[in-house]
């Protein structure tokens, strides 16, 4: 039976990627275990605007676990200590009265902050675009049946697909990598017939875009798998090493 908890949040308050950001530390009574994590937040929210203080920044949209902008570093986890979830998706029933919360923005040289626990993640956006799109003239609806994709690789691309972008597996990873988020992008397409005539380009213009943008090389540690809240697999990084080097040699 979910209660009513006390706790202390400990929140990253930054005005702008130019200054020095600071924990402050809130106390927030009568909390209901049946909130959800972004719900808290709001109450702190109301509670500082009612003291005349600033409400803290922080980035959502859907709260459905869609969008993956609730992205927020709690208590040394990516969307904190529930697996498969996103913050959103987080409730207080996972913390007890007289804990401590530890809330942070994403950190990775790829994410800037622009204020508080919200960073400017449109690096991904970038490189989605550096990747292009399918050139396949489909003309009217397309009998349902007309590409025959075998079930596996049907399955494997659905899996693919199901990266929502929202950046926790560069800030789970030590040297701020984006390879599991590039490696789902490419193997969504590559893994499909209608997908394989950019994939040589679509390889190498992605890795080219990440790279340039700041996001550091994959060790293979596989913190990122642990912390997606949709459980990519990182096979799919083995198979974007794959199609870029593969596509080395159509050059």
């Amino acid at each position: 039976m979910d209660q009513n908890i006390n706790i202390k949040v400990k929140v990253w308050r930054q005005k702008s990627a130019k200054e020095k950001g600071h924990f402050e530390v809130y106390e927030l009574k009568e909390v209901s275990q049946s909130a959800s994590f972004l719900e808290m937040i709001d109450i702190l929210n109301e509670q500082l605007i009612n003291e005349g203080k600033d409400p803290v920044v922080y980035d959502h949209d859907c709260r459905e676990g869609i969008c993956g902008m609730c992205s927020l570093y709690i208590d040394g986890h990516p969307h904190g200590p529930d697996t498969g979830i996103t913050t959103c998706q987080l409730h207080m029933r996972h913390f007890n009265d007289g804990d401590t919360i530890t809330i942070e923005p994403w950190r990775s040289a790829g994410f800037p902050i622009i204020r508080d626990l919200m960073v400017d993640r449109t690096a991904y956006d970038k490189i989605i675009q550096a990747g292009g799109f399918v050139s396949v003239n489909t003309g009217g609806t397309p009998d349902a049946n007309s590409i025959p994709v075998p079930r596996h690789k049907a399955e494997a691309a659905m899996d693919a697909a199901a990266c929502i972008g929202c950046g926790a597996c560069a800030a789970a990873c030590k040297n701020g990598s984006a390879m599991l988020f590039v490696s789902a992008k490419v193997s969504q397409l590559a893994l499909l017939p209608q997908g394989r005539v950019e994939a040589a380009r679509r390889a190498k213009a992605m890795v080219a875009k990440m790279d340039e943008l700041g996001f550091g090389n994959c060790t293979n540690t596989r913190a990122c798998e642990l912390e997606c809240p949709k459980n990519i697999s990182v096979s799919n990084i083995a198979r974007l090493n794959r199609e870029f080097i593969a596509a080395k040699f159509c050059d």
